[in-house]
């Protein structure tokens, strides 16, 4: 008992400490990224609503309008879920090199740097959904949900994802610069495949479940099937994404801890 005490108060110990230590990276990340001028810190929402805002706007001067689904709420989710993962992802591939110094501290390990900098990303783009789609909804530009609890899921599945994938896309661009550059080439070709922009069952019956082995589509439609409810006929395996989430997340992990010994040995 007395070895088991010791080993949980150790493990609770060197979790508070963590804690603190990723608190203050994205502290720091904060205040590098948005100063203490203007708005600050509120530009990590503001930037993607106004994103989103500006790509419905288009849409409503070109009178784009998706099938059997409102405008409004079926953009606002297909371009804040494409934030979530593009965004989310892309500052991964650039965490290590300007913190690099930061490594020199005990307690700060390569692992911490991804950790601040993806729940920066995936807290300030949620805060960005969830203030638009009030603002919306009181507005009666958009009508309430259908099922908050199902779009919480499938929002957590795809933040999941793009954690996963920052991770090892983050750990892979210090083995090799090349890496970060191919991204942002993939993460343009991966858009019109995303599931952003379109929903399965308006694809040929061959190619659904193709489109279905994409994580990010499964989870654009539970959230759509979750918002609109019985207005459409969602495709989705939340199994399936779970899965292939766990393994990114391993390989993620294996990923960062070969490199830190490099980086941190550095």
């Amino acid at each position: 008992m007395t070895d088991a005490a010791s080993h949980t108060g150790a493990f609770a110990q060197a979790l508070r400490v963590q804690s603190r230590v990723v608190g203050a990276l994205i502290m720091r990340e904060i205040i590098t990224r948005y100063g203490r001028h203007n708005i600050g810190f509120m530009w990590i929402f503001v930037e993607p609503m106004m994103f989103t805002l500006g790509v419905v706007s288009i849409y409503l001067l070109l009178n784009h309008h998706p099938p059997g689904v409102s405008l409004i709420p079926f953009t606002v989710i297909g371009y804040t879920s494409v934030l979530l993962w593009r965004n989310t992802i892309g500052r991964c591939g650039n965490a290590i090199e300007p913190n690099r110094s930061l490594l020199h501290h005990r307690h700060v390990r390569v692992l911490d740097l991804f950790i601040a900098r993806l729940i920066l990303e995936v807290a300030g783009t949620s805060i960005a959904f969830l203030i638009l789609a009030t603002l919306m909804v009181l507005a009666g530009l958009m009508p309430p949900p259908d099922d908050i609890f199902e779009m919480i899921v499938g929002w957590a599945l795809l933040g999941w994802f793009a954690m996963c994938m920052g991770l090892l896309i983050g750990s892979l661009a210090v083995v090799s610069d090349a890496v970060e550059r191919v991204w942002h080439v993939c993460a343009y070709l991966f858009l019109p495949v995303s599931g952003a922009f379109f929903m399965v069952d308006w694809l040929p019956t061959a190619l659904q479940p193709w489109a279905l082995l994409i994580p990010s589509v499964n989870c654009d439609e539970l959230l759509r099937d979750g918002y609109f409810g019985a207005q459409v006929h969602a495709h989705y395996d939340i199994a399936y994404v779970a899965v292939v989430n766990i393994l990114l997340m391993l390989a993620g992990l294996l990923t960062v801890k070969r490199i830190s010994t490099t980086v941190e040995g550095a």
